[in-house]
């Protein structure tokens, strides 16, 4: 895979799928159904997956391509693909909460060495570039060209007073009472894979997930964390999180910034 081909190709979809999204979200009203497993899909989540998708299959029909919204007819073929989830947050997107993602990566033998996490309401872009490094790029965004970027580094923490941000939406007992662990300065809530890009900028420190996310939940923001120095390992082992898994299901895991005194 062609780095340098693939990170200018995922900025710009992620762009374009960004404003088919904020006009849907922008509007006076949406329709919201259900999916097989629950979980809520809009008209934004088929219409940036629609955009994704036709610019990924154009540009590498031979390279396996997974998203959310195709996820039934997936089945692993490759050590190596592109997986997206066009629209991370769909619950903070219907509560017009602001914190959703547009999410593209590039896994090669289990790792997520590219990715893009896009959060267009909130105005704010991160992605690795062909040397792997994580940049934050400054607004406003031109599709032709990336303008003003700044790169990220995970911060060295304190741990007598770190900074946790943990799931807006998922937050439960079990999360809490690990955090707890822990001698918190700042307890942040945020929504969908910005949760890894405020470890990637320092602006947190430690990010538990003690409940089910699936791959391409993850794969972009894990990309960056990585890019800035961060780590992601599962929560059971302490092990790499890895990708390509049977039925793209995550263990629990924990993205944090190395120094931080894991539990």
């Amino acid at each position: 895979m062609d780095l340098s081909v693939l990170v200018p190709l995922m900025r710009r979809l992620a762009l374009e799928a960004g404003d088919v999204i904020m006009a849907i979200y922008e509007g006076p009203d949406f329709a919201v159904r259900a999916k097989g497993d629950s979980s809520p899909v809009t008209e934004a989540d088929e219409a940036a997956d629609a955009v994704i998708s036709a610019g990924l299959k154009n540009a590498f029909p031979d390279v396996p391509l997974i998203t959310e919204e195709q996820a039934a007819s997936h089945t692993i073929s490759a050590d190596s693909f592109l997986i997206v989830d066009p629209l991370d947050g769909t619950k903070e997107f219907v509560q017009r909460r602001g914190d959703f993602t547009v999410n593209i990566a590039y896994v090669a033998k289990g790792v997520p060495v590219c990715g893009i996490v896009y959060a267009p309401a909130k105005g704010r872009l991160f992605y690795t570039q062909a040397d792997g490094s994580a940049v934050e790029e400054i607004g406003p965004f031109d599709k032709a060209g990336p303008g003003e970027v700044r790169q990220v580094r995970v911060a060295q923490p304190d741990n007598a007073a770190l900074m946790v941000v943990a799931s807006k939406s998922h937050r439960d007992q079990a999360t809490d009472d690990y955090i707890a662990q822990y001698a918190v300065r700042e307890m942040t809530s945020a929504g969908s894979s910005l949760k890894f890009c405020l470890v990637a900028t320092g602006e947190a420190d430690l990010y538990p997930r003690l409940g089910r996310t699936m791959e391409w939940d993850t794969a972009a923001g894990d990309a960056v964390l990585r890019g800035a120095g961060g780590q992601v390992v599962r929560f059971d082992t302490h092990q790499p999180l890895t990708y390509g898994k049977p039925g793209w299901d995550n263990p629990f895991f924990i993205a944090y910034a190395p120094g931080v005194l894991l539990k």
